[in-house]
């Protein structure tokens, strides 16, 4: 059995690795996303240096969620690689430790790495990327009030007069509040009545509230008033599952989100796929460390391979590929969300065992 003292310089050593990757992969988000938002930006206004930084600081915590299975998959194999070139493991072999013994503290720390992204990095980026919108929505508020068939989101409401057909730019407070809003009012002879821009609409308890709006309607002269009241029979559970980003939503708040929309009748699947795909995030971070273990455990006795390396690379990719598939499929109702969060974790358990155990155990 493995000591405590040499646990917990794997463990420590682990630790130090990730974090490591995880200050490089940051800094490269950063410098991506800055350059990347000041091409778009730089000629508002209300973009500045110090906005734009505090824009992308928002905004790498999001980028970096997605980036973590691989993280743990570099430093699972960092740290075995690191292990081998000093001969430690080779020691630790020669010591009656088996690799079930050595590889436990780094499943380990792989499972708290886990725990730490979603209980403390989901948080922090669903409100950083709730932030970055609000900010680039009053940034670019009054440029253009344009709305395109291929811009965000678009709602149809139905009332005794007719429809009304709502287009926004941005989507903010989680689908409860519209940026940059047109409201086209619909007869029921298909005609369009009235059209209303406005700079934001707010939706409270039975109509939304817009702000700074501008009236259209036929043969009259445009209307600017401070505020107007828009009657609906959208409800916030309704608007936030149509509208609402799931990553956007903090981890203690999906279930909450979920158990409200099914007690109303909508479908929260969406929301219940990124719930249990949190969920599943410490399981796939181990799974992960194994499939690092397969490619490197190999070192003690071939040496360092590059084709093992690209071959660990290649399967940690190939199954966040499945991942994001079988997500897509869970997110739209075709796979039932907890089936597609846990089937390509347990798989990946699967193989990364099996392949260990025919390794060391013949």
């Amino acid at each position: 059995m493995i000591g405590w003292t040499l646990g917990r310089y794997f463990f420590r050593r682990y630790i130090v690795i990730t974090i490591w990757f995880l200050i490089g992969i940051f800094s490269l988000i950063f410098i991506i996303d800055f350059t990347e938002q000041s091409s778009r930006l730089s000629g508002l206004p209300g973009y500045s240096l110090p906005v734009g930084l505090m824009m992308t600081s928002l905004r790498a915590p999001m980028v970096l969620q997605i980036t973590v299975p691989f993280i743990a998959l570099f430093a699972a194999m960092a740290t075995l690689i690191a292990l081998n070139r000093k001969y430690e493991l080779v020691i630790a072999r020669a010591a009656g430790i088996s690799a079930w013994q050595f590889l436990l503290p780094a499943c380990v720390g792989a499972f708290v790495f886990g725990l730490a992204c979603v209980l403390v990095l989901n948080p922090i980026a669903a409100y950083g990327f709730s932030m970055v919108e609000r900010m680039e929505s009053d940034i670019r508020s009054g440029k253009s009030n344009k709305v395109s068939a291929s811009s965000a989101p678009w709602l149809r409401q139905r009332n005794e007069d007719g429809d009304i057909i709502i287009g926004a730019r941005a989507v903010l407070d989680r689908g409860l509040a519209l940026s940059d809003v047109v409201f086209l009012h619909i007869d029921k002879e298909g005609r369009i009545t009235e059209r209303q821009d406005a700079k934001r609409a707010d939706l409270a308890d039975g109509e939304w509230i817009l702000t700074d709006v501008r009236g259209f309607k036929s043969g009259e002269k445009p209307v600017a008033t401070a505020t107007a009241r828009v009657p609906t029979n959208l409800r916030p559970e309704f608007v936030q599952q149509r509208l609402a980003r799931p990553e956007a939503t903090p981890f203690f708040e999906l279930a909450e989100k979920i158990e409200t929309a099914k007690a109303y009748g909508y479908a929260a699947n969406a929301f219940s796929m990124q719930y249990h795909s949190l969920v599943a995030l410490p399981v796939l971070m181990v799974a992960m460390t194994l499939i690092a273990a397969t490619v490197s455990m190999g070192f003690v006795r071939l040496g360092q391979s590059g084709t093992l390396i690209l071959g660990g690379i290649a399967a940690g990719f190939l199954l966040y590929v499945v991942t994001t598939l079988v997500k897509a499929f869970g997110s739209s109702g075709i796979v039932p969300p907890v089936v597609a969060a846990w089937v390509p974790v347990v798989i990946a358990m699967f193989f990364g065992v099996t392949f260990l155990l025919y390794k060391e155990d013949g």
